[in-house]
């Protein structure tokens, strides 16, 4: 599968190393750039070229937002992600680290709006970094493995979402809607940033 990835910070890197190894081929870019990108390229292979955003979202069957929330201008048009697989993992953090507050709104919601036609699947976005790089496990029985969230108003694109999540070594635990299992998600919910199993994560989510 060809994946764009918009932003090259930590879960950016991260999950570009972790789909190359998969066998998927990536488009990475970042606001600097790409000839910014030439080391982290290098260390890819040839799996991997550096793009700009824009060039990256039409070049991705699927495309990955991992740029700073605050920072709409990163994003790619709504052109270039129309009828496209978006996984969000962006946060509502502030410079400071606190949260916008969005009122009945949900972050991934807000991004939605922004990029009308995606089929928006919010992932990625409960899990540290340095968890991201050392805790798949693709050999692992799906329950035992570190579990990735993901929320979403489109099965099929949920679905997409969650295969890519078990090919990089984890097993994806659904949330629910957009709207109500990004809420669950959120940065301070019970299941952010928290290690849990396949089958932990979803007992979890049984008690509420």
């Amino acid at each position: 599968m060809k994946i764009g990835i918009i932003g090259a910070g930590h879960i950016g890197a991260a999950a570009a190393h972790l789909f190359v190894r998969a066998g998927h081929q990536v488009a990475l870019s970042n606001s600097r750039g790409p000839a910014s990108l030439d080391e982290l390229v290098a260390e890819l292979g040839p799996r991997a070229h550096a793009a700009t955003p824009e060039e990256a979202a039409r070049y991705g069957e699927v495309v990955l937002l991992a740029v700073p929330w605050r920072s709409p201008e990163a994003l790619p048009s709504p052109a270039s992600v129309a009828g496209k697989v978006v996984i969000d993992a962006m946060n509502p953090y502030r410079p400071d680290f606190s949260l916008y507050d969005l009122g009945d709104s949900t972050s991934s919601e807000e991004v939605q709006k922004r990029l009308p036609g995606a089929r928006l699947v919010k992932a990625l976005n409960t899990i540290f970094y340095q968890h991201l790089e050392q805790r798949g496990r693709p050999d692992a029985p799906l329950d035992e493995r570190h579990a990735l969230f993901l929320a979403g108003d489109d099965a099929e694109a949920k679905a997409v979402v969650a295969r890519l999540i078990e090919q990089i070594g984890f097993v994806s635990v659904d949330t629910g809607s957009l709207r109500e299992g990004g809420r669950r998600q959120q940065p301070g919910t019970p299941l952010y940033n928290q290690i849990l199993t396949g089958a932990e994560a979803r007992a979890r989510l049984r008690q509420g």
